[in-house]
């Protein structure tokens, strides 16, 4: 399926083209908070058609620079999923077939430890995964793909927003580089024993959204990074029973202000450095079932993946493969 403009030509088997990432876009995935992107210049809005449903909500490219950049509401303008609901797979496919090679995600969460205050930012280089009722691969039905998810953020992409943020914080408030990001289903909020447990694992934020994002970027082979915006301390706090709805709002809007500084800022230097990453090349060692035996509506489903390693799809090729298959079974 096609969005309604060019795609950016897909990277080769072999590697990395620099003239892949010279032309390639960034992504951004506002969360709560942050619903548009300001500073775009000579913005469009396009609504692509993916094999995974409709993404969140259109699509807005714009310029920064030279630089092109997509911006995504992940639970639409209108808050109007939850992070059960976000059609993650579309989400991610959208943004990959209008050639995003790096994507910068912005996310409210909870703080899990004292020291990681409200209104402090993390840009954090780990998950823990507490999520159930969400697809997390792109492949399956027939086609296996084993992606490395060691270090599941690009520590690339992740520098550069950490140098960023760290220039534009505000006196009283911190940046904190690395931690670990406990993502969990949600609507509903943690329990205390929850939280406490957390706690004793050593994670740092909790969030709703970013785990399953981060592993489907890394399938797309899209280098992600997160700036997590802390608006309170979780329920284990002391001082959470205290905490007012408005004052969490407040924390949001606040959080979303400074976050809409550091992106713009954080886009200037991607577009000055274009990042090669890792996470480009992911699928390199990752695909396991021959190509010629993945069935037709898989290898159309995920042709975008895997066009660089096994080329354009063409029908015949899986027909050859089953009339040899026969062939050889009858001999």
């Amino acid at each position: 399926m096609a969005s309604t403009e060019p795609r950016t030509p897909s990277p080769q088997a072999s590697g990395l083209p620099t003239s892949d990432l010279a032309r390639a876009r960034l992504g951004v995935l506002g969360g709560s908070g942050l619903y548009a992107m300001e500073g775009l210049e000579d913005v469009r809005e396009l609504t692509v058609d993916t094999p995974y449903g409709a993404p969140s909500d259109s699509l807005r490219i714009g310029r920064i620079g030279d630089l092109e950049v997509v911006f995504l509401a992940r639970h639409g303008r209108h808050h109007t999923f939850t992070p059960s609901e976000v059609p993650y797979r579309a989400n991610l496919w959208a943004l990959r077939s209008l050639g995003v090679r790096w994507i910068l995600s912005v996310s409210a969460v909870g703080s899990l430890q004292e020291s990681v205050r409200p209104l402090d930012m993390v840009v954090p280089d780990q998950f823990i995964d507490r999520t159930m009722q969400r697809p997390l691969t792109f492949f399956g039905e027939g086609l296996v793909a084993h992606v490395g998810n060691a270090d599941p953020y690009c520590a690339v992409l992740s520098r550069v927003l950490g140098d960023v943020s760290d220039s534009l914080m505000p006196e009283g408030r911190q940046l904190h580089r690395g931690g670990t990001y406990l993502c969990m289903e949600g609507p509903a909020f943690s329990t205390r024993a929850e939280s406490e447990l957390y706690r004793s694992w050593g994670c740092t934020v909790i969030g709703m959204t970013n785990h399953t994002e981060a592993r489907l970027a890394r399938e797309a082979e899209m280098a992600y990074a997160t700036l997590a915006m802390v608006t309170d301390y979780d329920c284990w706090h002391a001082m959470h029973d205290a905490v007012t709805v408005e004052l969490v709002i407040d924390n949001l809007r606040a959080n979303a202000a400074l976050a809409q500084q550091i992106v713009r800022l954080a886009a200037e230097r991607v577009q000055a450095l274009r990042p090669p990453s890792p996470a480009h090349q992911a699928l390199r060692d990752a695909l396991m079932t021959p190509a010629a035996q993945v069935p037709p509506a898989t290898r159309r489903r995920t042709e975008l993946f895997t066009a660089p390693y096994w080329g354009p799809f063409s029908e015949g090729e899986v027909t050859t493969a089953a009339t040899s298959g026969a062939a050889t079974a009858a001999g």
